[in-house]
């Protein structure tokens, strides 16, 4: 394809770009606006050449190395490559003004030209300095070394949990492990992705687990010693819920305006992180109840193994 050499304008007069529809036929189109410079230029350029094909040209600055060996040492020289391509080629069917539009394409198309007008207009030019792809293999990777991280936090809680807090702590372990499977349950019927982000708030989400457990072991130890088990038990259940309610709460806060204001990997983050605070307070305050009333609720034991 021969294309006249004389540039028209530059992207450093286009303001805007986006993808739209035609108001009459509702196809794609995309709207240009100009500045006051580029639309008069527009305007000269295009009056005479009407029926006449106009470019859209995009130019990539591509880095090219150079490796030399100067006095026994190695010197990289850094240059650049400019590869141009046509991305659109448009009929002119009247002098465009400060804002036209160019019809005749798909929603793809649209899309993608509207991107790289707006990336032309940048004020300075970009230029790809490095340009790496990654792999699959190494998002199975970091999900896998995510997953160990899991294992591995989840196995020290446990052990953590029964050794200081006894029986308690066993109870505490069987709530932590039916919040994972909750957890991961009400994730798969929302259907999520567990991505490596999605890993980091689920290891939030037994930490903050185990704190409310922790929370309400010490507020009934409190209690025990003023307190036959039978009242320090309710007791220190009840005192400890709002502070627990009030800590997950305002977490849950942060995560829905993550949720709300975030994308890709910070949105699985929240959706993760705001799953696991409901479940982990279900789990901690009425699923550890629950085997507390189980095992104490009965006999009138004298001696409480916390």
């Amino acid at each position: 394809m021969d294309l006249n050499k004389r540039i028209i304008l530059t992207g450093d007069h286009v303001i805007h770009a986006a993808q739209g529809r035609d108001a009459e036929t509702g196809l794609p189109v995309v709207v240009i606006k100009l500045d006051s410079r580029g639309g008069e230029t527009m305007h000269e350029a295009t009056a005479p050449n009407i029926g006449r094909r106009m470019a859209v040209i995009f130019i990539e600055h591509k880095p090219i190395v150079t490796t030399e060996i100067v006095d026994g040492e190695r010197v990289d020289s850094h240059s650049s490559r400019a590869e141009k391509r046509v991305v659109s080629l448009a009929t002119i069917l009247e002098p465009l003004p400060y804002s036209f539009q160019i019809s005749g394409l798909t929603v793809n198309e649209a899309r993608e030209l509207a991107f790289l007008l707006r990336a032309g207009a940048l004020a300075a030019p970009m230029y790809i300095v490095e340009e790496r792809t990654v792999g699959a293999s190494l998002g199975e990777e970091n999900v896998e070394r995510g997953m160990i991280a899991v294992a591995i936090g989840f196995g020290l809680v446990l052990a953590f949990m029964l050794a200081y807090y006894k029986v308690f702590g066993l109870i505490a372990n069987i709530a932590l492990t039916l919040n994972l499977v909750v957890l991961v349950a009400v994730m798969s019927v929302l259907g999520a992705t567990l991505t490596l982000p999605g890993i980091a708030g689920i290891v939030l989400t037994v930490g903050m687990a185990v704190d409310a457990n922790v929370l309400i072991f010490s507020r009934i130890r409190e209690e025990l010693k003023s307190k036959p088990p039978a009242q320090a038990i309710p007791a220190g259940y009840d005192r400890a819920f709002l502070t627990i309610l009030d800590a997950n709460v305002t977490t849950l806060f942060v995560a829905l305006i993550l949720l709300t204001i975030g994308s890709g990997p910070i949105a699985g983050f929240a959706v993760t992180l705001s799953i696991g605070i409901i479940t982990s307070m279900f789990t901690a305050i009425f699923g550890s109840r629950l085997l507390v009333h189980l095992v104490y609720g009965r006999a009138r034991a004298e001696k409480v193994w916390i």
